[in-house]
């Protein structure tokens, strides 16, 4: 008998132990579990606010001389003069000599047709006096009307045209005689240098160019796009010029000039499909006063932006922000997405410009959101975190097994 309670104690064990297994497993408080649900995604956006806009329009060109000149004698001559700043890059007041003719022998034929003048004046002189004596005898004599042969009429016509015609030798010897001197038409830099000092000229012989110093030009393609938004002047132009900025980099640092859109050359390239406008920048060289940075020199190739009309109440957001079909993501009530189609009145490098379509005050969203959908919801920066709540069934199970212990 006392054998068979030994050998029941073992399987008892066992069970007993199999039971406190349980029970300890049972009453062993559970891991909280989280919910599964992602927060919002967070999103960048930018508050937008209508504005009055003046857009810009962004060419380049080449700064040239309004005026340009050949300067070429008119009479021939040795040079026996030249001007000290007759030299590639010398400047020239209006009216300042550059070179000097030898003007010995136009003196000496102005001088003969002066002698020639008053000699024709002298024979009209006597011309004249002879007709009047004529006419007085003929009257003394009562022969009824008087020829004109009579009164020497054709006498005095000749001796009228030779002292005209002695005049206009006096002005032609003078002219050519003020010619002997080559003065500066304008205010300007000399560009070629052909002659110098001892030098006989010829008629027609160029003796250097001359690139007017008050205006310099640039001319700038402008596109049918780019004129939508630039008021460009017409012939009958009579308010104020858009303004244009010109920048370009010299000796490494980057200076700014400043201009005015004046005019169009009026037609269109044929080969380019655009009409060139003129920028004029008064005075580039300073010479009459400091009104810029540094001289703006002739064959500088220069950057311009040209001042256009002013849009009135509307939106500039970056471009990056756009999606396809002219469409924004907006975060509206609740931070729940809303998409916007807008209309866009300029397209820049940078940014769009919009019309229709916002309001102010509307978050726009600049993060690219691959699968964005109406009415998700999102999370800006700023906004709190929501944590992961834990379930009921583990918050229970964690209370029970506090309970326990």
């Amino acid at each position: 008998m006392a054998f068979k309670k030994r050998a029941l104690l073992p399987p008892l064990i066992l069970l007993i132990a199999i039971l406190l297994l349980v029970l300890m497993t049972a009453l062993r408080p559970q891991p909280p579990q989280r919910s599964n649900e992602r927060p919002p995604v967070l999103v960048e956006v930018v508050e937008v606010q209508p504005a009055n806009i003046r857009f810009e329009v962004e060419g380049q060109g080449n700064v040239r001389p309004k005026h340009m000149t050949n300067l070429v004698s008119q009479v021939s001559g040795q040079v026996i003069e030249i001007s000290a700043n007759f030299v590639n890059g010398g400047f020239f007041d209006k009216g300042e000599v550059i070179i000097q003719i030898d003007p010995a022998d136009y003196r000496v034929a102005l001088q003969s047709a002066k002698a020639s003048l008053a000699q024709a004046k002298a024979a009209l002189a006597e011309e004249s006096a002879r007709a009047k004596v004529a006419k007085d005898e003929w009257e003394s004599l009562q022969m009824g009307e008087i020829p004109a042969l009579g009164i020497r009429e054709p006498q005095v016509a000749s001796a009228v045209a030779a002292v005209q015609s002695a005049e206009a030798a006096v002005a032609k010897a003078q002219r050519d005689l003020d010619r002997t001197t080559i003065r500066a038409p304008y205010a300007g830099i000399l560009q070629n240098k052909n002659v110098d000092i001892g030098q006989f000229l010829t008629m027609n012989t160029q003796v250097g160019s001359l690139y007017g110093s008050e205006v310099a030009e640039i001319r700038v393609p402008l596109s049918d796009r780019d004129l939508a938004y630039i008021d460009l002047p017409d012939a009958n132009h009579d308010g104020a010029y858009p303004h244009v900025a010109l920048t370009s980099e010299v000796a490494g640092e980057t200076y700014t000039w400043h201009g005015n859109l004046v005019r169009s050359e009026g037609v269109l390239d044929q080969n380019s499909r655009v009409i060139y406008g003129v920028v004029e920048v008064e005075d580039p060289y300073n010479q009459q006063s400091d009104r810029h940075p540094v001289p703006l020199r002739f064959g500088r190739f220069v950057e311009l932006v040209i001042d256009g009309i002013e849009a009135q109440q509307v939106f500039r957001v970056p471009r990056y922000a756009l999606s396809i079909n002219n469409t924004l993501w907006v975060v509206g009530d609740e931070r729940r997405l809303e998409q916007r189609e807008v209309n866009i009145v300029r397209s820049e490098a940078q940014h769009v410009v919009i019309n229709k379509g916002l309001e102010s005050g509307d978050l726009v969203v600049l993060t690219q959101l691959s699968n964005a959908l109406p009415s998700m919801k999102v999370r800006i920066p700023g906004d709190p975190v929501i944590k992961q709540q834990e379930t009921k069934e583990t918050q229970t199970a964690g209370v029970a097994g506090n309970d326990n212990e």
